[in-house]
């Protein structure tokens, strides 16, 4: 950014030196007025075609300013696509292992419940017997 408001700077500056110069140079040339006329008709064309190049490169570093950007946008959104996969897997295991363990702990909660009716029906029917 500094390199373009320092480059900017010295396009106006060389601008303003170029005007300059024209008026010195018109106020002492020993030239006739038409060959004066012509002088600055041929440096004005100059700026111009100088200016117009300064904006096709100024245009061509917008364009790849933008290409980059849209490159790394569509980086980032790959990757942010790509962890949310990854989340999303993770999750799904971690349901899964839980789910296991709910079932495995219920399993062994209705054998140990079944396990504990059978050992109090056994005390009392031995005590009826």
């Amino acid at each position: 950014m500094a390199s373009d408001n320092q480059n900017n700077a010295s396009l106006g500056w060389f601008l303003a030196g170029i005007g300059l110069g024209a008026l010195i140079g018109v106020l002492y040339a020993p030239k006739s007025g038409r060959e004066t006329r012509e002088s600055l008709a041929s440096s004005a064309k100059e700026s111009s075609e100088m200016l117009r190049a300064r904006a096709r490169e100024a245009a061509e570093q917008v364009g790849t300013f933008v290409e980059r950007g849209k490159t790394y946008a569509s980086d980032y959104g790959q990757r942010g696509k790509e962890a949310v996969a990854q989340g999303r897997a993770q999750w799904e295991e971690f349901v899964d292992k839980g789910k296991s363990f709910v079932s495995d702990q219920s399993t062994r909660i209705t054998a140990a419940v079944e396990a504990g009716r059978q050992a109090y029906q056994s005390p009392s029917e031995t005590s009826e017997s």
